[in-house]
């Protein structure tokens, strides 16, 4: 199993209860439990999964622990793995999307001894993966704001950013192509540009309410709407989870997508995973690897969400 790092008794006490869990939902099989410091410790511990017979990952960790895992599972070339997820972060959309319980020790058995549910990965051009979802836009922004009260404010923090960069963005000219048809030309601005493969950000708003983790496609979202009416109403639509049915957003679907600057002021953020890099970028392609990982999740799927009002 990885955990973070972490000095806090109750963090510790509570590594141990899911370590506990997960060895009588094994049979008993021991569970070892890393928290590696470094990213070389990091590396080495991953790269033990793979010898001298591959192990199966346990991660105690939100959506970004699990994008760290599988980002070093794609650059050893151990993908495709077997992952299960103890979920402790902020956010947790992953399991949120796959009907994984929250509470870590109902999770516990499940990421142990749960059906190996195919997923699918998105690669970008410079190898960096996206588990559940990347933003270009308003999103990115909205993360990026989120990130700086994240630890005092906890998922409250994503209404936070997003309130901030709606009041502030006025729209980025981007031109968009999936699978070689152009969505934006770039001529007007537009809001935010989201590739989902999960449903979920931000721990449960549905950005993407049709997306499919195991489809071997990414749902695109793309908000045009960039006057202070359009932002708020936007914002107000997408918390509610009906945005996409505004006439200012078009979602598509398809395998390789093409985000890209067109004016000299339009460079842009990207969130990934909620994760937003240091420093703007002016082009990025991600294209779909279909079943690049298996996910432990419930042996009955989870009843399809309700829509939204």
């Amino acid at each position: 199993m990885l955990a973070k790092p972490s000095h806090d008794a109750e963090d510790r006490e509570q590594v141990d209860r899911v370590r506990r869990v997960l060895t009588t939902a094994a049979g008993g099989a021991p569970v070892e439990v890393r928290a590696p410091a470094s990213d070389e410790e990091y590396a080495a511990a991953v790269a033990s999964l793979a010898a001298p017979v591959p192990q199966d990952a346990v991660v105690l960790g939100g959506d970004g622990s699990v994008h760290r895992l599988l980002q070093e599972l794609h650059d050893q070339g151990l993908l495709p793995a077997t992952v299960g997820l103890v979920p402790a972060g902020t956010g947790n959309d992953l399991a949120r999307s796959a009907g994984i319980p929250l509470d870590p020790q109902d999770a516990a058995p499940i990421a142990a001894a749960g059906r190996p549910a195919p997923r699918g990965l998105l690669v970008d051009d410079t190898g960096g993966i996206v588990v559940n979802a990347v933003h270009a836009g308003v999103g990115a922004e909205a993360t990026a704001s989120a990130g700086e009260v994240k630890g005092v404010l906890g998922k409250a923090a994503y209404a936070v950013g997003a309130l901030r960069a709606g009041l502030t963005s006025r729209g980025w000219h981007l031109r968009v192509v999936v699978d070689g048809r152009t969505v934006a030309d770039g001529s007007e601005p537009v809001l935010m540009v989201t590739l989902a493969l999960g449903s979920s950000v931000g721990g449960g708003t549905r950005v993407a309410p049709t997306a499919r983790p195991d489809d071997g496609l990414a749902e695109v979202v793309l908000a045009r709407g960039t006057s202070a009416i359009a932002r708020t109403s936007f914002a107000r639509d997408l918390r509610k989870g009906r945005h996409t049915r505004r006439r200012d957003v078009t979602v598509t679907r398809g395998q390789e997508v093409l985000v890209e600057a067109v004016g000299p002021q339009d460079a842009f953020h990207v969130s990934v995973d909620g994760d937003v890099p240091p420093g703007r970028i002016r082009r990025r392609t991600w294209r779909v690897e279909p079943d690049a990982w298996r996910l432990r999740v419930p042996t009955d799927p989870p009843a399809t969400a309700p829509p939204s009002p």
